[in-house]
């Protein structure tokens, strides 16, 4: 794993390194997604998440009403809370 030390500008910019940016494939002008997780900032491109997205997708048969799932756990979770 390779490490670099980084620091914050005055508007809050971060460089990332030459080498971090040739491991990761990372170009000039590359959209990245940024949060907070666990106290740690976490940054991937928006390739990167979706395939995330698509890989957590794959084991969901097809016909599965992902938006009905939903509706009936907020339900759920709505007749708890009440």
């Amino acid at each position: 794993m390779q490490t670099a030390e980084l620091s914050v500008g005055k508007q809050g910019r971060i460089v990332i390194p030459a080498a971090l940016r040739h491991q990761l494939a990372l170009e000039s002008g590359a959209q990245l997604v940024a949060w907070v997780e666990d106290g740690r900032l976490i940054m991937e491109s928006k390739d990167q998440l979706w395939q995330s997205v698509h890989s957590a997708c794959d084991n969901v048969s097809a016909d599965t009403d992902l938006a009905q799932e939903l509706i009936n756990e907020r339900r759920v979770e709505a007749e708890r809370e009440s």
